[in-house]
């Protein structure tokens, strides 16, 4: 359940996330609200996750599945290219956390 709940966090941060861009710097209304009321949710779902994991465990699936999600939205919706080193980066990044997953006692399973 722990997992469950850090998805969808990382799932409202990406949304809000996403809406940034499309704020154009917070001269947009709706996307920037969209902009806080997801933000609130992540962070809101963040800290539910936090009761069940240590908070560096929780942080580094957050970030890392964030910087992932964004890059391919980036790609998708405001064609934004990546370089291979770039790439290969965001690679290693969800490596890291299929190991941490997999691996690691501090993780919750």
């Amino acid at each position: 359940m722990p997992y469950l709940i850090l998805a969808f966090a990382v799932l409202a941060e990406t949304i809000g996330t996403t809406a940034l861009q499309a704020s154009q710097s917070f001269t947009r209304p709706l996307p920037s609200v969209i902009v806080v009321v997801a933000y609130a949710v992540a962070f809101f779902l963040l800290g539910q996750a936090l009761k069940y994991m240590p908070v560096g465990i929780a942080y580094a699936i957050w970030s890392g599945l964030g910087i992932f999600l964004i890059a391919v939205i980036g790609f998708i919706v405001f064609g934004q290219k990546l370089d291979l080193p770039a790439i290969a980066g965001m690679g290693m990044i969800l490596g890291g956390i299929l190991v941490i997953h997999l691996f690691s006692a501090s993780a919750t399973h």
